[in-house]
């Protein structure tokens, strides 16, 4: 038998050592219930002798081990000064990594109305649409952020991420009201896909902007 002695209510505490494992242990105190930490392997054998063991009743059996838990993921590091790709619907690892490749901090929100309210106050040069499942245009569960004014809209390059695409089809682009459609399988090329989009876009709107500044000076 061994005896410790609380650190909270000073009471001694009596177990056999025999039960515990060569580690530490955390359990109660059966009077303050404060917790108390023991290790068999820096025990003494107390001289409890077996009178008194029959006098104070058997030693209270120590609570078992909790099973070990699974190591805590260390968060993202986030760089303020790098450019955000704001990921909506479905996070995925490959996804983040592919945004990474292209010199992107993603950011990835629980839903996608907190989505919303980020791009609204940040908005970031790109935005990923990753759909848990791909539905006829338009995608329901994703309006909050889809449906934003076209000005809005403009101020970012939309891509649409999922299962069942054709990369750079233009046809389901336009049909789903984003700029540039990749399929999941692709995402290993995905540096290669934006540079190739990327470039079609600027010089896309570079008329488009001209044409629009034309406008409102004529105005």
């Amino acid at each position: 038998m061994a005896r410790i002695t609380c650190g909270s209510c000073q009471k001694p505490v009596s177990f056999d050592e025999a039960r515990l494992p060569f580690q530490p242990v955390t359990f109660p105190c059966p009077s303050c219930k404060a917790p108390l930490t023991v290790d068999r392997r820096t025990l003494m054998p107390s001289p409890v002798s077996a009178a008194s063991e029959t006098s104070f009743g058997p030693s209270p059996e120590p609570p078992p081990q909790p099973p070990p838990q699974p190591p805590i993921e260390a968060p993202e590091p986030e760089d303020d000064l790098a450019d955000k790709a704001l990921i909506v619907g479905v996070d995925s690892p490959a996804l983040r990594q592919a945004v990474r490749e292209i010199g992107y901090q993603p950011v990835f929100f629980p839903t996608v109305e907190a989505g919303r309210d980020f791009y609204l106050q940040e908005y970031p040069p790109v935005v990923i649409l990753h759909p848990g499942q791909l539905t006829r245009p338009p995608l329901v569960d994703l309006q909050p952020i889809t449906s934003l004014s076209a000005a809005d809209r403009r101020r970012s390059f939309y891509i649409l991420v999922a299962d069942g695409l054709k990369t750079f089809d233009g046809t389901v682009a336009f049909l789903y009201d984003v700029n540039l459609v990749i399929a999941t399988k692709d995402l290993p090329s995905f540096r290669r896909i934006w540079r190739d989009a990327e470039e079609h876009h600027q010089k896309l709107y570079t008329a488009f902007r001209a044409a629009e500044k034309a406008v409102r000076e004529g105005a």
